[in-house]
């Protein structure tokens, strides 16, 4: 029997700011598909975490030195979603995820408020929803 060891993915992601999601670039929307509903963004200085109501996309931006970037963006359909958990701390919270392969997500969410926390947890129910169905 073989064991491979998955490589957790954003360790390196602190999304620290909820964008207004009438004011996504275009290189975010033209990922979305027709009839699928934005739930919210998140950002860090370049990398950004997109909820909708059937995936989640994380578009990591790597590089910068010379204005050359390398973007990988990351697509996880709910329907993968194995099992998750949410973590809240004092001023932060973080998803966990277990995808169907035996994948491991990890989100952290830095520098939140009450209301923010609140909101956070309305989007991960609404997630949720969609895996438990």
């Amino acid at each position: 029997m073989a064991y491979i060891k998955y490589k957790e993915l954003a360790h390196y992601f602190n999304f620290y700011k909820q964008l207004d999601i009438g004011t996504l670039p275009k290189y975010v929307t033209d990922y979305i598909s027709e009839g699928e509903k934005i739930n919210a963004v998140y950002s860090t200085l370049r990398d950004k975490c997109l909820f909708s109501d059937r995936k989640i996309i994380l578009f990591d931006r790597r590089g910068g030195l010379f204005g050359l970037f390398e973007n990988k963006i990351h697509f996880f359909p709910y329907n993968n979603i194995s099992s998750s958990a949410i973590v809240y701390r004092k001023t932060s919270a973080t998803l966990l995820f277990t995808m169907n392969s035996g994948y491991q997500l990890k989100l952290n969410f830095i520098n939140l408020k009450p209301e923010e926390k609140t909101y956070l947890r309305k989007v991960y129910y609404k997630m949720i929803e969609k895996v438990t169905n």
